[in-house]
């Protein structure tokens, strides 16, 4: 059955026997800078990696329904309609069923104890009825190391204890009887308007947490996240999305490290009943740098620099040859080699379920570029760069320049033979480039002389060996004649004039053959893998940015109008949109919000001078 077909207007019985996947689009997430939670309409917490975002699934309903394990938390109002919030500029999620004699709403949250970067995790869940009378019911069954070990749970009136042999447990707390069921326990009762049902999920080693201070809990939450965003410097047309899209990749931010997942969840498919189902919950060098250009661009200088001094951790230790991996763990160690799960049948049977990445042992050069113009930009509007941070820079542009030439496996990861990738050399054009723009502005010392002799080499042959002339546009391989969608950052990053005609002719092609309803596929050439992959969704965002530099700012808003919509009722994005523009891919991922981010910043800006000029007397 297709995952899509379930309705919000199930009963809740049926809610309660889900038998397949719900929409990845059905979902909001929450967090705590350590973790996070993805939770469905029906009130069910069908994913969660414990305690961390890199550790195993306590709660993995969402890539196996029958064995994965949920936290069902759901009232009993015939019909309803089902909605789902955000408390406005939070991460605080308010679900709500609304019935013709009763409704109710259930708050979820994670309390952010920002100055404590060791505090452990703390879920609150408040289900509250709203008017009348409302039934509901409680099922928490989580099945911890990814749904390899079950465990029976100690229960002493109103909380229970989760000890497993192989992983860390946890404790459920709530203000009524809970009930042990074999590995899970339930709950359920009745509310008239006003009366709640209060549940906290925490550490088991977190002390007795007393119900009340779930108000507590809430509120220092809600305060957080608002002052939190109340710091953008945002406030174009696109306000409501931008701020979302920056929550977002906060939620993916790491309190205690400094570094940021690519996405909060594993095993979701690019390609449905497929084998592209990956681990996301890593820190690629590309993505967090992307990340951190883009919240500087709404003036959040913290993330930047905590990310700067992992990141130079990093770079302090690649030894003398400058060589960086193309992603780290949360925490800045290896990893994990990547294996297939086979206690997980997978979302819609997308098998196998992977955790771990080998993408991880890939030769990928244009991370380098990616990391220095995130290094430069922090340090034209933040804090200037160490004596031994720019020496771990220059060991990096050293490898740049004796490895540029080099073939490698590309941004987008393709499992088969090295090849010699635009966009890889654009980016070690970009990485060099920066390198000589911050010694100069930081009067740093720098072999000058040598940076810019290989600036100009990479940029002679891009233009030499990456222009097809019968074809009439750029290609994504030496010599090739395909396109990639990453050729859409060539202006993006100053390579080449947006107006430029070859560039123009470039951006026509990519608009005929690799996009459709706004949408933008990142390839259609063979990439060593099974089936076909969705719509790129950070893609549509960069072709949208491209038309405003262009200067059709008509065409340009039309399409990042038209990708916005493609965002679930939330405004969250997965990785990428399927033909009927669907979410596919791991949820939510931080790379579509970051390009959100960056063509909403500059077409408003435009669009604004465009306006000044029209009414300029």
């Amino acid at each position: 059955m297709d995952p899509r077909t379930k309705s919000d207007r199930l009963s809740p019985q049926s809610r309660r026997e889900v038998t397949v996947p719900r929409p990845i689009s059905d979902h909001g997430v929450i967090g705590d800078l350590a973790t996070m939670a993805l939770i469905a309409k029906d009130g069910a917490i069908d994913f969660m990696c414990w305690p961390n975002f890199d550790s195993p699934t306590i709660f993995a309903g969402l890539l196996d329904p029958e064995r994965g394990g949920v936290f069902e938390l759901c009232p009993e109002i015939e019909d309803a309609r089902v909605t789902q919030q955000y408390l406005p500029d939070t991460n605080v999620l308010l679900t709500r069923w609304m019935g013709k004699d009763a409704s109710a709403e259930l708050t979820d949250f994670m309390a952010v104890r920002d100055s404590d970067s060791d505090s452990p995790t703390t879920v609150g869940r408040r289900l509250r009825a709203t008017r009348g009378e409302v039934l509901f019911t409680m099922h928490c069954a989580p099945r911890f190391d990814y749904a390899r070990e079950s465990v029976a749970p100690d229960v002493d009136e109103t909380v229970a204890l989760w000890r497993p042999s192989q992983a860390q447990g946890f404790r459920l707390s709530a203000n009524l009887a809970l009930t042990a069921d074999a590995t899970a326990v339930r709950a359920s009762g009745r509310l008239v308007a006003g009366e709640t049902a209060d549940f906290i999920l925490s550490s088991i080693d977190d002390g007795q947490i007393a119900i009340p201070e779930i108000d507590d809990f809430e509120n220092a939450t809600i305060a957080f996240w608002q002052d939190w965003a109340a710091k953008s410097t945002y406030r174009g047309r696109w306000r409501e999305m931008v701020i979302r899209s920056a929550l977002s990749l906060k939620l993916m931010t790491s309190r205690r490290h400094g570094s940021i997942v690519a996405a909060g969840t594993f095993g979701l498919p690019e390609a449905p009943g497929g084998t592209r189902n990956w681990d996301y919950r890593a820190t690629w060098i590309r993505d967090a740098s992307f990340t951190v250009y883009a919240l500087m661009r709404l003036g959040y200088r913290q993330e930047a620099e905590a990310f700067n001094s992992w990141i130079g951790k990093r770079a302090m230790k690649c030894g003398a040859g400058g060589k960086l991996d193309i992603m780290y763990a949360v925490d800045g160690s290896q990893v994990p080699d990547e294996i297939s799960l086979d206690s997980l049948s997978g979302y819609g049977g997308s098998r196998p379920v992977r955790i771990g990445n080998g993408a991880a042992e890939q030769f990928q050069l244009d991370i380098y570029g990616e990391l220095m113009d995130a290094i430069y930009l922090s340090n034209k509007y933040g804090h200037a760069i160490s004596h031994d941070g720019w020496n771990g820079v220059r060991e990096v542009i050293d490898y740049v320049c004796q490895h540029w030439r080099d073939a490698d496996a590309g941004i987008w990861e393709m499992r088969r033979e090295p090849q010699h990738f635009l966009h890889s050399r654009l980016m070690c054009w970009v990485a060099v480039d920066r390198a000589i723009r911050l010694a100069s502005k930081r009067s740093l010392a720098a072999p000058f002389s040598k940076w810019i002799d290989v600036r100009n080499d990479i940029y002679e042959d891009i233009w030499a060996n990456f222009w097809n002339g019968e074809k009439g546009h750029f290609v994504q391989t030496r010599g090739g004649d395909s396109l990639d969608a990453s050729l859409l950052l060539m202006p993006l990053v100053r390579f080449v004039s947006a107006t430029d005609p070859r560039w123009l002719a470039t951006l026509d092609a990519i608009g005929k053959t690799l996009a459709d309803d706004g949408v933008v596929y990142r390839y259609k050439n063979a990439d060593g893998l099974r089936g076909r992959e969705g719509a790129f969704s950070a893609c549509s965002f960069w072709y949208a940015e491209c038309l405003a530099r262009a200067g059709d700012l008509k065409k340009a808003r039309r399409v990042f109008e038209s990708v916005l919509n493609y965002a679930n009722d939330l405004g969250l994005y997965a990785e990428e949109f399927d033909v009927r523009g669907d979410l596919l891919g791991n949820f939510p991922q931080a790379f579509t919000h970051l390009a959100l981010i960056s063509a909403a910043y500059y077409l408003d800006r435009e669009l604004d001078r465009r306006n000044d000029q029209e009414w300029r007397p």
